[in-house]
């Protein structure tokens, strides 16, 4: 199938909505143990999926507190762990799908901060690029500085700051599909609240953009 668009239409930009799961809060400490992305369109619809599984490295180690709350999910942490990969396999092999996906590629997350952070600093170490497009002489192979869901349902929302957190997001939202810290069931879900955002956004007065006043 024939994803890329005629040469006369609009660029599609494809939103790769990344879940992570690991054994720690910060990636200078601790391993990624799983993540998932899911390709989707502007809509919600699914392009193309991506899931591994990550052999931890040798220098990390586990947090505490994180393997404590990891015991009172065997189910997730079974599915988390099971049949790793070394990431210097993996995430070469995740910079090539990304690349293979139409248009503009834009990496999503809820939120931003963890689990782009975790992506960005794998990506950086093992491929050679990272989740943050810009000015870098690096292999490219997302655009900007991606999207934050807790962010974006937040605003969308009219939530007060504090209250931005994705839980408070209405069920329907995930498409009916439960956030069981299955890395690829939680990026099915996120998919599936990026595509209501934006059926919001969509809705809003246009504004219409201005001049640059940055030199």
């Amino acid at each position: 199938m024939n994803l890329q668009p005629p040469t006369d239409a609009p660029p599609i930009t494809t939103f790769v909505v990344t879940d992570i799961e690991s054994d720690g809060h910060n990636p200078l400490e601790s391993s990624m143990l799983s993540f998932a992305s899911v390709a989707c369109d502007v809509t919600g619809r699914v392009l193309d999926e991506f899931q591994a599984v990550l052999a931890p490295r040798p220098d990390r180690q586990p947090d505490s507190n994180t393997m404590a709350w990891w015991a009172t999910q065997p189910e997730a942490y079974a599915y988390a762990t099971e049949n790793p990969e070394p990431a210097e396999i993996v995430m070469p092999r995740y910079a090539d799908w990304v690349e293979s996906l139409p248009g503009f590629r834009v990496f999503a997350a809820a939120p931003m901060i963890f689990d782009g952070l975790w992506m960005d600093h794998y990506l950086s170490v093992f491929a050679g690029t990272r989740v943050l497009g810009g000015p870098y002489k690096t292999r490219q192979i997302f655009r900007g500085g991606g999207v934050c869901l807790y962010t974006m349902a937040g605003t969308l929302r009219g939530a007060e700051y504090l209250k931005w957190g994705m839980q408070r997001v209405p069920p329907d939202w995930y498409g009916d599909i439960e956030h069981t810290h299955r890395a690829i069931d939680d990026a099915r879900g996120f998919a599936n609240v990026l595509g209501k955002l934006f059926e919001i956004s969509g809705s809003l007065p246009k504004i219409e953009a201005t001049e640059s006043v940055y030199k």
